[in-house]
This record gives C-alpha cells, sequence and structure tokens, in this order.
C-alpha cells in the first residue's frame, strides 16, 4: 500500500516543477497560419502583401501565437527598412526589450560574417523598439528563410537564413 501512496504523491507533485504553459506549444499549421497572418499586413499607413509560404508560427494549443512571415515591400515606402511582419498574443523579450502582444515588423543588416542587427518597430507607426543581434548558426541542414521554433523551457528562437535570435516567452 506504502509503494501506491509514494507513487501517488510523486504524480501529484511532478505538475509543481514543471514549466507552466511550456510542454503544449508546437508548430502552428497551415489552417491556424492563414487565419493569423494577413495577406496585406498593416505596416503604418500601407498594407504590404505578404508571402504566405514563407509564414511560420507557434501555438500553445489554447489560443495563443507567436507568428511571422516575409513581406514583399518593393514599390513600398517600407522596402529597405522592413522585411518581416511578426505578430505575437503573448509578450516575448528578446535581447534588452520586451515586445507586447501586438503585431510588429523588423527589417535587418548584416554586421559582419557571423551576425546581422535586427530592429523591431510597431506596426502601425513604425516606431522603432529594440535591437537584438541574430548571430550565425553552425549547424548543418536544410535552410529556410524564415522560421519560429517552439518554446521549451520558455526560450525559442527565430530564424533567419542560417542566423538566428534567442527569444523567451515572457510572463
Amino acid at each position: 500500500m506504502k509503494p501506491i501512496i509514494s507513487l501517488l504523491i510523486l504524480v501529484a507533485a511532478v505538475p509543481m516543477f514543471a514549466v507552466p504553459g511550456d510542454s503544449h506549444w508546437r508548430a502552428a499549421n497551415d489552417a491556424e497560419l492563414k487565419a493569423l497572418i494577413p495577406a496585406r499586413a498593416p505596416v503604418e499607413k500601407e498594407r504590404i502583401e505578404t508571402e504566405f509560404r514563407t509564414a511560420s508560427g507557434v501555438t500553445d494549443g489554447r489560443g495563443k501565437f507567436i507568428a511571422g512571415v516575409l513581406m514583399i515591400t518593393a514599390g513600398y515606402s517600407a522596402e529597405g527598412k522592413y522585411s518581416h511582419f511578426f505578430t505575437t498574443q503573448v509578450a516575448v523579450k528578446m535581447g534588452d526589450f520586451t515586445l507586447p502582444a501586438g503585431e510588429y515588423v523588423f527589417g535587418y543588416q548584416r554586421v559582419d560574417d557571423e551576425a546581422l542587427e535586427v530592429k523591431f518597430y510597431r506596426a502601425d507607426n513604425g516606431t522603432l523598439l529594440g535591437s537584438v543581434k541574430a548571430h550565425r548558426e553552425s549547424r548543418r541542414g536544410p535552410i529556410r528563410s524564415f522560421a519560429i521554433s517552439p518554446p521549451t523551457g520558455g526560450a525559442f528562437s527565430i530564424q533567419i537564413g542560417r542566423f538566428k535570435i534567442d527569444c523567451k516567452v515572457a510572463g
């Protein structure tokens, strides 16, 4: 009888040691991304076409998403400043700043062979919110133009080609 009681106590205690809301994050499927990613992203006073085949995102399975997509900026005032549309329904910490739930755009410039400087802006008015370094990944394998990995232990990454931004779900 004692082993059964010990086992029940152990099973009941396991959730106390788990990171809250972490194990259920997964890659969003195409239907979820299509419902979330606009065909034309609202950027300042323009609506810029998105390239859905580059869309990537994750969901907590409870209605919260983090997602992004490449924008087709040729001919828009955003050309050269923004390249991607990014939306999050949870706060995201990267570098020394946190993006609250909302819609953003970002662009990047190569610093050197090992890093990009990625600048994030509010999508509705173009206000600069912060910048972060994306570091070159040394691993081999397929290269995606844009990818968001599901959070594990609260940490996840945004990948732009061979470069990666380390992020955390905040709060």
